[in-house]
């Protein structure tokens, strides 16, 4: 199999069989037609034939180097700066589908594989079946268009204690038990953003281990199929209430549901580890195999394209109802170009300042990007405000479709009309609006990007002592003795 299309999607998901606890129901099986899933699968598979489309077929594709059949760009190893480009420029097809809602895209974890399957001699220093494992999992997931959802962090139960300590460290996954053929994970886990129809798991460390005894249990990294026995998930309430699009216009595509995983004995076959009982190994995970940095390549094209996505409504917000003119609608308006254009330029400079690194990548330059994934959390906060502040009362006043064709209509075309748009017309755009500043589904958004890459406080903190200010505190030291040199 290639790069698949959405019927073929569709088709895996409805062989698969995860355990998937939801609103006191346990399905396993029947995801697909799930009212809490199947509107936003049917977006998935949309991706998915976006890859066979006239259009998008020679961005979102590439020969395979094994195939020779066109697999997904994201799995593409760059070597060339043309090869950075045309990851990016898929990146930004799927997030333009989605208006960039969709965090979770396989463009996203396809990306973090590239990488580590590159930097297969790191995982092979422990062991060199890790390497071989890797590299032979990035093959899979590539030939067979693999859709992967993942996890990292423990159970958010007493936050004043590490993840390993809690209840005597019986509550995060954990290897409980060694054999011939693989190792026992028990204990759960926290945020499996898409895990319902995914096809794959990817369990990967998060936090910083110290290299303890204790910690061994903890220190792991490995991939799943989504129904492996053993393996649940817990999903949160849906916020796509089944409502027409017309009412729900984002909820009702992209609902990506997030979910609690519980390892009950789930046995993990030793092909499909990639660590096993090394922290070091672990807590190197994503820097030294640039991992990261090619993942906040795909966040940062995608966080571009849904600025992109508020631009133009706010835009379309403020002509309709007349209000543009006005300064201080324009100072909001410029705080969000400027926002687009600081993600843009992110991007231009991590693309210009790209470097090969060990493994032979061509890897985007870390600085940039950092600043980007740093920055975006606290300033995509602002954007459902701008839209509250410049929609005011009139994201109050936003009848369904059923009003717009019911014994409602005739007051509705008269008494919502703006100074642009028939009332129907800006009921549509309002509820639009309203579903991205709002409702529940914009409030999940507002807090997934906001802890998108974790606590941005301690990031924050983990920025602060890794980037080298040296230079610029002895730059500032030598003016300070330069200016002693001359009183003297």
């Amino acid at each position: 199999m290639a790069a698949r299309t959405g019927k073929e999607f569709l088709e895996r998901l409805s062989q698969s069989r995860p355990t998937v606890h939801i609103q006191g129901e346990t399905l396993t099986g029947g995801i697909q037609e799930h009212p809490a899933f199947r509107n936003v699968v049917r977006t998935y598979a949309e991706l998915y034939d976006l890859q066979h489309s006239d259009e998008h077929k020679d961005v979102l594709t590439y020969a395979s180097p094994t195939s020779g059949e066109p697999v997904g760009t994201s799995f593409l190893t760059p070597r060339a700066p043309d090869d950075l480009v045309k990851r990016r420029k898929a990146f930004k097809v799927w997030a333009d589908h989605s208006n960039g809602m969709l965090g979770r895209t396989g463009d996203y974890m396809n990306s973090s594989l590239m990488a580590l399957a590159s930097a297969a001699d790191w995982f092979a220093q422990a062991n060199p079946a890790f390497g071989e494992n890797i590299r032979r999992y990035y093959e899979k997931a590539r030939e067979e268009d693999l859709l992967c959802t993942h996890t990292l962090i423990p159970p958010q139960v007493n936050r004043a204690v590490a993840g390993t300590q809690q209840a005597g460290g019986k509550l995060a996954a954990r290897i409980v038990k060694e054999d011939d053929n693989g190792v026992v994970i028990r204990g759960a886990r926290m945020l499996a953003t898409i895990a319902p129809f995914a096809d794959e798991m990817l369990v990967f460390p998060s936090t910083v281990l110290r290299g303890t005894p204790e910690d061994k249990p903890y220190s792991y990294a490995f991939a799943i199929p989504n129904d492996t026995p053993g393996l649940r998930y817990i999903a949160r309430e849906p916020l796509d209430y089944d409502r027409p699009r017309h009412d729900h216009p984002l909820a009702s595509r992209f609902e990506e549901s997030d979910c609690v995983v519980v390892f009950d004995d789930v046995h993990v076959p030793f092909e499909r580890c990639f660590a096993l009982g090394d922290a070091e190994l672990c807590n190197g995970f994503y820097s030294q195999t640039a991992s990261v940095v090619h993942m906040t390549h795909q966040v940062v094209t995608r966080t571009t394209a849904k600025t992109e996505y508020i631009l133009g409504l706010v835009t379309l917000l403020t002509e309709a109802i007349g209000i543009e003119q006005f300064q201080h609608v324009q100072e909001d308006i410029a705080e969000i170009i400027t926002t687009l254009e600081t993600l843009r330029a992110f991007l231009r400079a991590a693309e210009a300042d790209a470097e090969i690194n060990e493994y032979g990548v061509l890897t985007p330059a870390w600085a940039p990007l950092n600043a980007a994934r740093n920055l975006y959390p606290k300033l995509y906060q602002r954007f459902p405000q701008i839209l509250r502040k410049l929609g005011a009362s009139g994201l109050m006043a936003t009848p369904t479709e059923l009003d717009i064709t019911g014994p409602a209509a005739a007051d509705i075309e008269a008494y919502l009309q703006s100074a642009t748009l028939t009332g129907a017309e800006r009921v549509k755009l309002f509820r639009l609006v309203w579903d991205t500043c709002i409702s529940a589904f914009s409030s999940r958004q507002a807090l997934y990007e906001y802890y998108f890459f974790g606590d941005p406080v301690r990031m924050a903190g983990a920025y602060v002592k890794s980037y080298d200010r040296e230079p610029y505190k002895a730059k500032v030291q030598n003016f300070l003795d330069q200016r002693s040199l001359e009183r003297s």
